[in-house]
């Protein structure tokens, strides 16, 4: 009966806002609504600067920008339809890399020194609700100027959850698979832009169609748990998949302190948490992926798997033995900690990695399986608050066929004093990278300084 309660109430105050705004009333600030699957103890009106008071009492204005929602193109008894943009321009400078590497097995390539200006990122989303403020949808378009001219230069992509009750919330679509902590929909409160650490991208997974529970068990733990096609759906056909439904992803957190770790378990304090709020976590997944007719190294498609010298395992005769692996078995375990308090934070994560169950052609490889583990640091504090954060990132992956480590070292400006907006300046040393491709900094063989400056909105 309390819930049935709860929903009417909340039932009564949409219908209330939608008239208010389609008479022009002015919206309190404690109405603003929090990003959807955030809780409400996200202080989202007091996010709220001035010129969000300013325009939000205008009346008769359409289009209010509400935090953590975008622009609310319309809103009614029956629905949510909310716009926001995710884009920024960047500067990359690889002219200080070495001009070539020689791989574990003696093979040297050319590696493509770049300097240049790139949108790196264009997206459009369109999110809500319909009918029911508990049934939830989001819908993109993005593309990248890196990659024109790939297949996947342009992606269309969505999906809808509808939650049960606190514990279940059900999703479909494509979204992030919970491989490691930056997959599992915490972008875009990250500290850096757009990209992760070396050992991060090295161990993770990515985009992927796929069905997902989720939820808050008991107060101050959640979790997430994934059944998709593969680990990587960008380049890849349904016409290419196996057939089979067995790549699974899950995380599993606990916040001991405060309940919760800023919006979506992000990374850094930008809040500046006044009280000690602490992370552990865990993550777990599996896959069996196919070669899935893999593009080149440096391509951004789905290029997922290396080995620690940067080989691609899926690319043609990987360890000079004449033999093409086909089809491999992953598996991944990702242990990850962190702290936050008045604007400082320090988190981290270990990875272990299993390659195995080999299907090879057209010859032999020399092992029936590759073992790789690492891990990534990232600490930061708010030099000045809202305004501006410095941050070091070391990473690390101990490999087989190499032992590559990154360092990096940044500033991001807010210039607003928001989140939605920001400038990052970064420098990152690169020992040999073991990944990478043309829409991140950093790409396989890299070895030396490498500069980014990024402007970037996101709202």
């Amino acid at each position: 009966m309390k819930k049935d309660l709860q929903r009417q109430v909340d039932d009564f105050d949409a219908r209330i806002r939608a008239l208010e705004v389609e008479l022009g009333a002015t919206l309190p600030k404690e109405q603003i609504a929090p990003t959807p699957g955030e809780t409400t103890n996200r202080p989202a009106a007091t996010s709220s600067s001035p010129a969000d008071s300013k325009f939000l009492e205008k009346p008769g204005l359409r289009g209010l920008y509400e935090p953590g929602k975008g622009f609310v193109l319309a809103r009614g008894p029956l629905g949510e339809l909310d716009f926001g943009v995710l884009a920024y321009l960047r500067y990359l400078n690889q002219l200080d890399i070495d001009p070539s590497y020689r791989d574990a097995f003696g093979r040297t390539n050319e590696v493509q020194r770049r300097q240049d200006f790139q949108v790196n990122r264009e997206q459009i989303m369109f999110r809500g609700w319909l009918f029911d403020e508990r049934f939830r949808y989001q819908f993109w378009v993005w593309t990248q100027n890196s990659s024109m001219g790939e297949q996947t230069q342009i992606n269309v992509g969505g999906n809808a959850a509808y939650t049960f009750f606190d514990w279940l919330t059900f999703r479909g679509g494509i979204f992030s698979l919970p491989t490691t902590r930056s997959t599992s929909q915490s972008f875009p409160n990250w500290i850096k832009i757009d990209h992760r650490t070396m050992a991060d991208e090295y161990f993770r997974g990515s985009y992927s169609t796929a069905i997902m529970a989720e939820g808050t068990i008991v107060p101050g733990v959640q979790y997430k748990a994934a059944l998709g096609n593969n680990l990587s759906t960008l380049g890849v056909s349904g016409a290419q998949l196996d057939g089979k439904l067995n790549t699974f992803a899950s995380g599993l957190w606990w916040l001991p302190t405060t309940k919760e770790f800023g919006p979506s378990l992000g990374f850094g304090d930008y809040e500046e948490h006044q009280k000690l709020a602490t992370l552990l976590g865990v993550h777990y997944t599996r896959s069996t992926e196919t070669a899935q007719e893999q593009p080149t190294t440096g391509s951004f498609e789905n290029t997922q798997f290396f080995l620690s010298d940067g080989t691609l395992i899926f690319s043609h005769n990987p360890f000079g033995t004449g033999g093409s692996i086909q089809k491999l078995d992953y598996q991944m375990v990702d242990l990850e900690g962190g702290v936050k308090w008045k604007g400082w934070s320090l988190e981290g994560e270990y990875y272990f990695r299993l390659m195995d169950n080999f299907d090879v052609t057209g010859g032999t490889i020399p092992v029936d399986q590759v073992f790789d583990h690492g891990f990534q640091v990232q600490a930061a504090t708010m030099l000045v608050p809202k305004t501006l954060q410095a941050y070091v990132a070391p990473s690390k992956v101990f490999g087989k066929y190499g032992d590559p480590w990154e360092l990096g070292l940044g500033l991001t400006l807010f210039p607003f004093h928001r989140k939605e907006m920001r400038m990052n300046f970064q420098a990152l040393y690169e020992s040999q990278a073991p990944d990478g491709n043309i829409a991140l900094p950093f790409a396989p063989g890299d070895r030396g300084w490498i500069y980014t400056v990024d402007m970037g909105v996101w709202f």
